[in-house]
């Protein structure tokens, strides 16, 4: 019994040996697929991070402070009505381009109309008067002549007659100057120009000191700086001025021609002019604009002011590097001097030639793969 149990145990161990191989050759294999897709992807690491860079270069920098200033024109003129009454018309809008002798505004004229009619119909009636007494003064001068009157009535004649004569000239003359003063209640544009603010309205009562708006030529415009009196003997004649928008973009390249030898008492401040008709298809009389007044210049780099950013009072920008043969992000802390328009003063942490970040490194991380964007 037993010798004919041996081959059947002998093949049920043979066969359970063979499952055991079996299922380690499985684990085997399974376990190399888990540690090659795990080295793949160590070796892949995290995929780059798209970014845009700038060059940093070596440039002049100027040593500059920043007011606000106001454009005005020598050749600006304010415009006032010769006369008291209501507006009846504004013929022109803010803006507008008007040549000489156009009209402006109208004061309601029926008032004055009315008085140059009425002066009208006295000098018809004076006209009728001066007739009467000269048919009168040449009757009585032919019947003096004869003998029939004498020379006292003559003279009376005479005298009422030159006195008819004198009451028509001096209408005339009134009338003269009603028709005159009728004009102005049509406001004309004294010089060509371009029409400033209206601030009248139709209906509006105005008088000879209103303001009615204001004309300015396209030339003659200056820049008015008003400097703290503390910096008033750091300016010069020639001294380099530009006005600037709201991003920082110059619109104008100048210098001083004018500093004021008195102090505003009231704000403490130097009047500095430099002209600014280079710029008159952009500036605008009685505009309010950013002028930098540049004290100094040297060589230096800048870096924008959207690249830095700033942990606990430090700042830092992201410069791409090689490593490896992958371009990386790597932090580096910054001295920054003053902003002048958009871009920061470095003082140390970046040289000539370094490639900043300018956009998309606000998920990077020192050390990250990057990837440069045009």
């Amino acid at each position: 019994m037993s010798h004919r149990r041996a081959p059947r145990e002998i093949a049920r161990a043979n066969s359970l040996k063979f499952s055991l191989l079996i299922v380690c050759m499985l684990i085997v294999a399974f376990g190399l697929i888990g540690c090659s897709r795990t080295s793949a992807d160590t070796q892949q690491g995290p995929p780059a991070m798209p970014v845009k860079v700038q060059a940093v270069k070596d440039q002049s920098i100027g040593d500059a402070s920043e007011y606000v200033a106001t454009i005005k024109s020598r050749h600006s003129a304010t415009i006032m009505s010769d006369v008291e009454g209501w507006i009846f018309g504004i013929r022109v809008h803010s803006g507008q381009m008007v040549r000489k002798g156009d009209t402006l505004m109208e004061i309601d004229p029926r008032m004055q109309q009315a008085m140059v009619s009425n002066y009208d119909s006295q000098k018809r009636s004076k006209e009728a008067a001066l007739a009467w007494a000269k048919s009168q003064y040449e009757r009585v001068k032919a019947l003096a002549a004869s003998g029939v009157m004498s020379q006292q009535e003559l003279q009376q004649a005479q005298s009422n007659y030159d006195g008819a004569l004198n009451d028509v000239k001096a209408l005339d003359a009134q009338i003269d100057q009603s028709k005159v003063q009728l004009k102005y209640y049509s406001v004309f544009a004294p010089t060509d120009g371009i029409v400033g603010d209206v601030p009248v309205h139709v209906g509006d009562r105005v008088t000879n000191t209103t303001p009615l708006t204001t004309i300015d030529e396209r030339s003659g415009l200056e820049v008015y700086i008003p400097v703290p009196s503390e910096h008033a003997h750091d300016v010069k004649i020639g001294t380099p001025v530009e006005v600037v928008d709201q991003a920082g973009k110059v619109l104008l390249k100048t210098s001083v021609y004018f500093i004021s030898p008195q102090i505003d008492t009231g704000t403490q401040s130097v009047l500095v002019k430099a002209p600014a008709d280079q710029a008159a298809d952009v500036l605008r009389a009685m505009q309010l604009v950013r002028a930098r007044i540049v004290w100094s210049t040297h060589s230096g780099i800048t870096i924008p002011v959207i690249a830095v950013t700033r942990v606990s009072g430090q700042f830092f920008a992201f410069v791409t590097q090689q490593d490896n043969g992958k371009t990386v992000a790597r932090q580096v802390p910054l001295e920054l001097g003053e902003i002048t328009g958009n871009d920061y003063a470095v003082l140390s942490g970046l040289k000539s030639g370094d490639q900043v970040v300018v956009a998309g490194g606000q998920n990077l991380a020192d050390g990250m793969p990057v990837r440069i964007e045009q």
